[in-house]
């Protein structure tokens, strides 16, 4: 099985260095990265599913995995909404793809970004989780500017065993992550 730049760089710098900070007896305590989930939403997909197709396939490019559709669980009439009418698309990576993903996303994406000053330090959930909102899918190197509808935002959340923020933030500060200052 293949490992990839990021799991490398975890293993042979990140936990031992967690190990020390936080003075863990057991291995298994030092926190890690259990799966990434990238989300988008699509309020046009209501109306027209080339939308939803779109998103989905922007989404597969970017992560390397094929899109799920999430659907209205119930019908809102404010919202002109029907149950079952497509809404978004996500993407739950883990393993090598996580990793991968991780590894463009912190070394290629994020510097790309205009005017960048760092991601934020307080969009941690209190659990050790850590959700990144991005504003247009096209700051990522795989996608074609020509083959592009609209221009969509999109979520990426990260999911540690961390219990606290504190040791997702060492755990994401130690792997490269931008955090502004």
């Amino acid at each position: 099985m293949t490992t990839a730049r990021m799991q490398e760089k975890y293993t042979a710098e990140v936990v031992p260095f967690l190990q020390k900070e936080f003075s863990y007896s057991n291995v298994n305590c030092i926190p890690q990265i259990k799966k990434v989930v990238i989300n988008i939403g699509v309020g046009d997909g209501k109306s027209d599913a080339k939308f939803i197709d779109a998103a989905a396939n922007e989404l597969g490019i970017i992560s390397g995995q094929k899109a799920q559709v999430r659907r209205a669980k119930k019908s809102i009439a404010g919202f002109k909404l029907r149950e079952g009418a497509p809404v978004g698309c996500f993407v739950t990576l883990r393993g090598v793809r996580m990793w991968e993903f991780l590894d463009r996303l912190l070394n290629v994406t994020l510097p790309r970004i205009k005017d960048f000053q760092g991601v934020s330090r307080t969009a941690f959930d209190g659990r050790g989780n850590y959700n990144l909102g991005l504003k247009e899918q096209l700051i990522f190197s795989e996608i074609n500017y020509d083959k592009v509808i609209s221009v969509r935002g999109m979520n990426i959340s990260i999911v540690t065993s961390a219990k606290t923020d504190e040791e997702a933030m060492a755990l994401l500060a130690k792997l490269g992550m931008p955090f502004a200052r």
